[in-house]
């Protein structure tokens, strides 16, 4: 679990293509890796992922095939700036809300705009997951939790505060980026109750 709290922005290092499936060698910038252990799980751009291997400031973790298809996470090139956070431990505060690292969906960014000192970002989100967003609910980009102000036939606003746009990568963001999109949690499993 996770807050999407982005403790960090890191960078891909390497990338290893493995028989279908990628190895992720990953720079941890300023995310300390001195209580990370081997099986911890590390939510990079908001996709739940498990250390293999760690080293001072690096680590290593294997994306399989289904979540290189279903995330942009077969996007990333070496050098490409990411998203970090740790996983949530019963000590964390809960800034943010509950995250899963389990992706809906692809988005993409499609409008950009100053809004005061904010900046109001809309996206366009897969038409199937409209349902489970609500406004003033929340919703995880790239694993960064956001509160959402309009949505309006699958496209979402929301309004990125000045930290977040410099904490974390959606301050490189142009119309056209794809994001990794996790709606909230309760919406999932509220569904799911009302089915049976």
């Amino acid at each position: 679990m996770f807050t999407g709290i982005i403790q960090a922005i890191g960078k891909v290092r390497a990338i290893d293509l493995l028989e279908g499936d990628a190895r992720l060698h990953i720079d941890s910038g300023s995310l300390s890796l001195d209580s990370v252990s081997l099986g911890d799980s590390i939510a990079v751009n908001g996709v739940c992922l498990t250390v293999i291997d760690v080293g001072p400031n690096t680590f290593a973790a294997d994306i399989s095939h289904e979540t290189l298809g279903l995330t942009t996470l077969g996007e990333l090139v070496v050098g490409s700036s990411i998203n970090l956070e740790p996983s949530l431990s019963l000590a964390s505060p809960l800034g943010g809300h509950l995250v899963s690292g389990h992706v809906d969906g692809v988005g993409e960014l499609t409008s950009l705009q100053p809004d005061a000192r904010s900046t109001r970002m809309g996206f366009a989100v897969p038409q199937a997951l409209e349902r489970y967003i609500a406004r003033k609910g929340s919703i995880t980009l790239d694993g960064t939790s956001l509160t959402v102000n309009d949505i309006s036939a699958a496209k979402i606003f929301v309004n990125i505060v000045p930290h977040t746009l410099e904490q974390t990568i959606m301050g490189s963001y142009k119309e056209g980026s794809r994001v990794n999109v996790e709606v909230d949690l309760i919406a999932r499993y509220l569904e799911r109750l009302i089915e049976k």
